[in-house]
């Protein structure tokens, strides 16, 4: 790692473009708390000048939200520099942080651990307060009733008139315990515009999570998982509604590099991968839609707009339902401080970025808000319901979902 590392970091030439764009330098107006700065504390650390001890809040404070690549000049590739970083210092914090990260890392990748998790919180309030990371778990949960009880997906979605592709659908770790729903109206949706769904058993979590937080051993295991799950299923595309997923499973072909037995397999799953607006709006409409008159503020998850270029697709997508009106937040396109398990890990940060983002959203005057990522709706959802406001949070897909079923959303 270490040469790789060093070659990575060589790219960065402290111009200091990416200062502007780093929530955190904003927040704290700190060198070390910027892209460039921790790039200059990790060469540091190569050069024996510093230890993993000396660069663990630096590194721990960065979202990862990769707005800074986009505004880099030399083109670094900050993403893989940060988890680089984060596998250095993982064994660098102290004892009782090392215990609670690994206890949830334990949970959040594993559905089943993970929705049995949610009820001793919501059972004994007062389990929360055991730890700062299980009081910001408490906090974020989503609120219970809105949305009814969605099934599990059946195997296989038949393509509602002539068959225009068959794809597979990422059901994943968090997406299927707390935003079921999203998935259902993702399978709706493209059966309905010609698509066979294919939903794999067996699939699981994506490794997203585990990979963004430097646990990479448990990300490969994790993405070897899905890959050969969607190979047996054979489909044309895979498809995710989680801006983080997608981000991940492009990254396939890197991350499973010097695996020679899944290395090959791994590549070609990522050059299938796709997001759902990004595949609807390369498939094209053909389904009729009704009309929804609302105006809706959209958030550019960063995974999406940053980590995979995906910022026209979803507001294409939106702006083809008849009436309804998308505005963009003032706010230049700023993280709202989910970043994977941020909130959990960093939850001071993370409120005040979610308290703007909030104001932001308030702003625009809209009834409700769309994004693409399901840590970016929790963490919003949480962030409105602080401050009292009555906006509701929605994934992109159920404003199309609603429309080509004619109902309201």
């Amino acid at each position: 790692m270490t040469d790789s590392l060093r070659e990575l970091t060589d790219a960065c030439v402290h111009c200091g473009f990416c200062l502007p764009s780093c929530p955190t330098y904003q927040l704290t107006g700190e060198e070390a708390h910027s892209p460039r700065g921790r790039i200059h504390l990790l060469r540091q650390m190569l050069d024996g000048e510093a230890t993993p001890d000396d660069i663990v809040a630096p590194i721990d404070t960065c979202l990862g939200c990769l707005a800074c690549v986009p505004a880099c000049p030399s083109g670094v590739q900050y993403e893989q520099i940060i988890e680089a970083g984060r596998e250095v210092v993982v064994d660098a914090r102290p004892i009782r942080d090392r215990v609670a990260r690994k206890a949830l890392f334990q949970v959040l990748p594993y559905p089943r651990r993970l929705s049995a998790s949610t009820l001793p919180l919501r059972v004994v309030p007062a389990l929360a307060k055991v730890d700062p990371l299980f009081e910001a778990a408490s906090d974020l949960a989503p609120t219970r009733g809105e949305h009814p009880p969605a099934r599990q997906l059946p195997r296989r979605i038949p393509a509602r008139g002539p068959r225009r592709a068959v794809v597979g659908l990422l059901t994943g770790c968090a997406q299927s315990v707390f935003f079921r729903h999203v998935s259902a109206a993702t399978a709706r949706v493209l059966a309905m515009e010609g698509c066979d769904v294919a939903v794999p058993r067996g699939q699981g979590c994506c490794g997203a999570l585990s990979m963004h937080a430097g646990h990479a051993g448990q990300a490969r295991r994790l993405a070897r998982r899905v890959v050969a799950a969607f190979t047996r299923a054979g489909v044309d595309i895979v498809i995710t509604d989680v801006a983080g997923c997608g981000s991940a499973m492009k990254g396939y072909a890197r991350l499973l590099a010097d695996d020679p037995k899944w290395a090959g397999a791994a590549a070609r799953l990522a050059d299938k991968v796709r997001d759902v607006s990004e595949f609807l709006v390369e498939l094209g409409p053909e389904a009729e839609r009704d009309a929804l008159p609302m105006t809706v503020a959209y958030h550019d998850a960063c995974h999406l707009a940053h980590g995979q270029g995906i910022k026209a697709e979803p507001r294409k997508l939106l702006g083809g339902i008849p009436d309804l009106r998308v505005v963009d937040l003032a706010d230049g396109g700023r993280c709202c401080g989910s970043a994977g398990t941020y909130n959990l890990t960093q939850p001071d940060t993370a409120a005040e970025l979610g308290e703007r983002k909030a104001h932001a959203i308030m702003a625009t005057g809209a009834s409700v808000v769309a994004a693409g990522n399901p840590g970016c709706l929790l963490q919003i959802e949480a962030s409105l319901r602080t401050l009292g406001s009555p906006i509701r949070v929605r994934h992109t897909i159920e404003f199309v979902d609603a429309s080509l079923r004619g109902v309201r959303l």
